[in-house]
């Protein structure tokens, strides 16, 4: 059988993956927090043919001569770079402004993000849209703020206040994490990111504005990071990508017809 087509073949399956990646992209173009992922391809193996020669007293060296037999996917990434911040006035809308992640517990496991609407349950605990409870940076849960409080705000280093019977009363700051290598942590669904191998391990200090984190913006909110432009242009390379690949494969079949045709 002819290499081409299985050369094509291999085109298609990568293609076809890499327009999968778009489309969950665009999907999630208004998506609070979300990061773009990104396809990279790679060629597999090559056949030598001739091996390259060294020069002689007589005659030059010659260069090999290999044939590739297709491409492979190198790796699928994600983007982390910061979405664009919409303002919402809503204060218990939260962006970092700079590195790290909102910590949130289910009570067994942590999970991070960059999406910060939260909200109050009935006990006055602050949750994720899930239910999944904000950690403060000492690692435990907020406790419950008052149903007589008035005036909460969220301070630039995560501290969340609040009057209550004319006193100001400090709760306690949200945590921000940083990872050493945060493009290696992995998504776990609804916004949120888990620690894996090769992410490192949460970082020591948790204060939002000190040691390389980020800030806390309060009445703000992290918008995807999906350029739809970019996602538009990926998309016609995949599918012209895919056609050329569907191309190759036609065109090879066509020329075993011929061969299978000698016989007549």
């Amino acid at each position: 059988m002819l290499r081409s087509m299985y050369s094509g073949i291999s085109g298609l399956k990568n293609f076809q993956t890499k327009l999968d990646v778009i489309g969950n992209n665009i999907a999630n173009v208004n998506t609070y927090g979300f990061k773009k992922g990104r396809v990279i391809f790679k060629d597999l193996m090559s056949q030598t043919v001739a091996g390259a020669s060294a020069p002689g007293d007589n005659l030059g060296g010659t260069n090999a001569k290999q044939i590739g037999l297709g491409a492979s996917l190198a790796a699928i990434d994600t983007n982390h770079e910061k979405g664009s911040f919409q303002t919402t006035n809503r204060t218990l809308d939260i962006v970092i402004n700079g590195d790290g992640y909102l910590s949130f517990t289910d009570g067994t496991n942590t999970s991070y993000t960059r999406a910060g609407n939260l909200y109050l349950d009935s006990a006055g605990t602050l949750v994720s849209p899930d239910g999944k409870k904000l950690l403060t940076e000492g690692g435990n849960t907020f406790p419950p703020i008052p149903s007589t409080a008035t005036n909460l705000t969220i301070g630039q280093d995560g501290t969340v206040s609040y009057v209550e019977n004319g006193t100001l009363v400090a709760l306690d700051k949200i945590a921000v994490t940083r990872f050493s290598n945060p493009e290696g942590l992995t998504k776990t669904g609804g916004n949120y990111f888990a620690v894996s191998n090769n992410s490192g391990e949460p970082s020591a200090s948790k204060t939002a504005g000190s040691d390389g984190n980020g800030t806390i913006e309060s009445g703000f909110i992290e918008m995807s990071n999906v350029d739809l432009s970019e996602e538009f242009t990926e998309m016609i390379v995949a599918q012209r990508g895919f056609q050329a690949n569907s191309r190759i494969i036609t065109t090879s079949d066509e020329i075993l017809q011929e061969l299978v045709n000698l016989k007549r």
